[in-house]
């Protein structure tokens, strides 16, 4: 960050500390070390950011009104994490911000450094399939993890983060389940997907990309047509809008706990606390993996987070693949 942007950043904070009260140009001057115009000038650049900030000649500053972004001004003084997005690489528009994620890890970028977009033009799903963003509407990060682990443990990483987003959701006030293996659901319909993807070699992760997209303030008539039937917003289901940057720093928080727990104690208690909250396990199911159809109840996810599915008089266990629940 540079100095202009850490000027801004305890303008904000001053501000904000405020609250409805003035906060005097003088003050800031002071507390900043800058002169009364220097002040001023950061003032009306975080207006131009979109910052409603009023100003009186004889009381001096107030915040009135904070743009809906993701931007390091905004997420920044909401987190409450150690490493997971204290480096935040923020863009208005990028194809994926997986494949952005991927190239800063591979030029050396740290555990814990976030990629996120206003809105992405060619995001991708499980198995290449679309990911739809509407700009300015939902969450689309993603996030570079460095774990010392060989290269069969990482899919234990997309079970633990939707156990992190599902507990993100339930504190916005939506009860969301989870669908084997990456999808969060609430009533059925789609609210949140995850894609992991991986650098490795036969021994040891090099790094993971973990991928997450939320539709937060979608409405349902924004969603194309093709999905208007399975997919679901948090705006759509409690009906009023999300504070998308307090949402992306109480999701890293959660993110930042269970990956630590992870790795102290192993996948056994992302195990237990993904199974409270999945709504695959005890359905007869359809999954659509390798190129065959297998049809059974979702019995269990073992040690290494794969599905163990009941077909007729024998249990297949499914490393990845598609999953319909079917009607009983």
């Amino acid at each position: 960050m540079d100095d202009e942007l850490s000027n801004e950043e305890l303008i904000l904070s001053f501000l904000a500390e405020g609250g409805e009260d003035y906060v005097s140009g003088a003050v800031l001057s002071d507390k900043l070390g800058l002169s009364r115009t220097a002040v001023w000038k950061h003032v009306e650049q975080l207006r131009r950011l979109g910052y409603r900030i009023e100003a009186q000649a004889s009381r001096g500053y107030r915040l009135l009104e904070v743009p809906d972004r993701l931007t390091e001004l905004e997420m920044g003084p909401l987190l409450t994490t150690r490493e997971l997005g204290r480096t935040l690489h923020h863009y208005d528009t990028l194809e994926s911000t997986n494949l952005k994620a991927f190239e800063l890890a591979h030029e050396g970028g740290a555990h814990g450094e976030v990629v996120v977009a206003e809105h992405q033009t060619a995001g991708k799903g499980r198995r290449g399939r679309s990911w739809v963003a509407p700009a300015g509407h939902g969450l689309t990060l993603s996030l570079i993890l460095r774990p010392e682990i060989p290269p069969a443990r990482a899919p234990e990483l997309t079970l633990l983060a939707a156990v992190a987003l599902a507990e993100t959701l339930a504190d916005s006030g939506v009860e969301a389940g989870i669908k084997w293996p990456n999808d969060v659901l609430v009533n059925g319909r789609k609210v949140a997907g995850i894609l992991t993807e991986l650098s490795a070699d036969v021994e040891r992760v090099h790094f993971v990309v973990l991928g997450i997209g939320v539709n937060l303030n979608v409405a349902p008539e924004d969603f194309p047509e093709a999905l208007a039937a399975t997919a679901t917003s948090v705006l759509a289901e409690k009906g009023s809008p999300v504070h998308r940057a307090l949402f992306a720093a109480v999701l890293l928080g959660k993110l930042e706990s269970w990956v630590e727990r992870w790795s102290e104690q192993g996948f056994a208690p992302v195990r237990e606390a993904w199974k409270q909250k999945s709504i695959t396990l005890g359905q007869t199911v359809l999954v659509k993996a390798d190129g065959r159809e297998l049809r059974g109840v979702a019995q269990d996810i073992d040690e290494a987070g794969a599905l163990l599915l009941r077909v007729d008089d024998r249990v297949e266990r499914v490393l990845s693949g598609d999953v319909e629940q079917l009607r009983a």
